[in-house]
């Protein structure tokens, strides 16, 4: 089964919230791959958000095909690189390929930034998503202006004909304010889809054993 995660716009907490899905999925004792179809803003190496979701979860069944330099939209990054941009259906062949070697594994796919950023020239998560005729789930902020957000998203989904899972909220402080607070409550009457959970601040920062011990009481899947 694939499933994509995409969020309300760039730095919103879904590498460390598909993280969270992940170990949580593995917790009910789902086998579990996550994929980063693009990458951008790193140049090489073993840094990415793949890094990130391993630290965290221990998980090894990672994949990511394509990584570009710059911290831009993939297109753009791939155009000022002079690297070729990542095909849509390639990116979905590869996809389906990972999947039906193991049909009973959940693959978590990793968008960039927002669901209509260009993965390609041409192409978007949604477009990704229709390819594969996969659901998604939205990580979004939380405080002022995530509600607009998160409906925009959603509403862009479900205009693709897409089934949106639900919503994570991708990073709630300990004190949250006013907004936020309201927010949490009132994200599921506008979008009118469920919110799943909320990861904390700062959880990309905690140990693997205390990682999975907030996603089991952070997340209800």
């Amino acid at each position: 089964m694939i499933v994509c995660v995409t969020g309300t716009g760039t730095d919103v907490g879904k590498t460390v919230a598909t993280a969270a899905l992940a170990v949580r999925l593995a917790q009910q004792e789902h086998r579990v791959g996550v994929v980063k179809p693009v990458q951008t803003g790193e140049p090489g190496g073993t840094a990415g958000d793949l890094a990130t979701v391993h630290r965290l979860t221990g998980i090894t069944d990672l994949h990511e095909f394509h990584r570009y330099p710059d911290p831009l939209a993939p297109d753009l990054a791939a155009r000022r690189a002079g690297m070729p941009a990542a095909q849509l259906r390639q990116v979905g062949d590869r996809l389906r390929a990972l999947d039906a070697a193991d049909p009973d594994r959940i693959l978590l796919v990793e968008g960039a930034g927002g669901i209509l950023v260009r993965l390609g020239e041409d192409w978007t998560l949604a477009d990704l998503a229709v390819e594969l005729d996969a659901p998604v789930i939205v990580v979004t902020t939380l405080g002022l202006g995530s509600l607009n957000v998160a409906e925009l998203t959603v509403r862009c989904a479900l205009d693709h004909g897409l089934r949106v899972l639900g919503l994570v909220g991708g990073s709630l402080p300990a004190d949250p304010d006013l907004a936020t607070g309201l927010n949490v409550a009132e994200l599921p009457a506008v979008t009118g889809v469920p919110l799943l959970g909320c990861v904390p601040a700062g959880a990309g920062q905690l140990a693997p054993a205390d990682f999975a011990a907030m996603a089991r009481t952070a997340l209800a899947l």
